[in-house]
């Protein structure tokens, strides 16, 4: 009819009335927090479980650290393996007897005296570089022959060959270990030997020494393996505790040292006014004995002591 409005077709829909809208909204906040309560819970459960994790991961390393120990090398020294007063290995426990503190005192006349610092006691430190002498000799006494040969570290000052011949002297005197008729020696400059003596700076020897776990504290001399290494030092200075010229106080060292490698063990003082046997650790002290390089006497008498450990 004329004056009439018909609805359009493609108009709007019927009319949502405001509480049907106000129930969508409710809905829609319903549903957002739901999905944030989610969310929430859910990283409150991870940060719980990674708090779990990593107290359970500091609980094992705790415990792992507590319970690991560092397992020894299969050949290692024990730990209180010490050297004695010349550096032989003893099972000792405790500081390193021999090389204690009444060693290292100042003006005491022991092996740490003022005058261990002079220049007569040579380099404290060379670079571990050793020449063997070229000198040799003929067999020295009979019984079973132990050859060996002598190195002078480089920079000690000391000539290979007069050493060498020092020490030839030394094991070949008739008050040495040749005096018992069952031992030889033979000073070689090549080929297989027995053993070695070694001169060297107490630097070195205490890196030699210190390797078979000896503690030679740059003051003794040791014998290790087929190495008896003496301290530079002390071959130039000798002992104040032994009263004698430095080449008694050498043989003392090479008679001491040599005298482990065909089996004898420490001596100790047989007696006051007696001769100190060269067995005894002398660098300790004389305990009422006289000081004494030779493990004979001139007339082949063996001059020693009750045993020690």
């Amino acid at each position: 009819m004329p004056g009439t409005t018909l609805p359009s077709s493609t108009g709007p829909g019927p009319a949502r009335t405001p509480g049907h809208r106000s129930s969508r909204r409710r809905a829609r906040r319903r549903r957002r927090m739901y999905v944030l309560c989610t969310v929430t819970a859910g990283g409150l459960c991870a940060a719980a479980l990674l708090g779990a994790a990593g107290e359970w991961s500091d609980r094992d390393g705790v415990q792992a650290s507590a319970s690991r120990k560092p397992s020894p090398t299969a050949n290692g020294p024990s730990p209180t393996r010490a050297a004695d007063a010349t550096g032989r290995a003893g099972d000792r426990s405790g500081p390193s007897a021999r090389t204690s503190a009444k060693d290292t005192k100042d003006g005491k006349g022991t092996e740490g005296s003022a005058d261990d610092t002079s220049p007569g006691a040579g380099p404290s430190a060379g670079n571990g570089i050793f020449h063997t002498a070229r000198a040799s000799g003929r067999v020295a006494g009979t019984g079973t022959i132990r050859r060996y040969e002598v190195q002078v570290e480089e920079g000690a000052g000391i000539a290979p060959d007069e050493a060498a011949q020092e020490i030839a002297g030394i094991l070949a005197d008739r008050r040495g270990w040749t005096a018992d008729g069952h031992d030889a020696f033979q000073l070689v400059s090549q080929g297989p030997v027995d053993f070695v003596v070694k001169i060297a700076t107490p630097g070195t020897v205490d890196r030699i020494c210190g390797a078979a776990g000896l503690h030679t504290r740059g003051e003794v001399n040791c014998d290790v393996g087929s190495q008896v290494v003496v301290n530079l030092k002390r071959w130039n200075l000798g002992s104040p505790q032994f009263d004698g010229p430095l080449h008694e106080y050498r043989a003392l060292i090479v008679n001491h040292e040599v005298g482990h490698r065909i089996g004898h063990g420490h001596e100790g003082c047989p007696g006051p006014g007696r001769p100190a046997p060269a067995m005894m650790q002398q660098i300790d002290g004389l305990h009422g004995c006289v000081a004494n390089a030779w493990p004979y006497d001139s007339q082949g008498h063996y001059l020693g002591g009750p045993a020690v450990p």
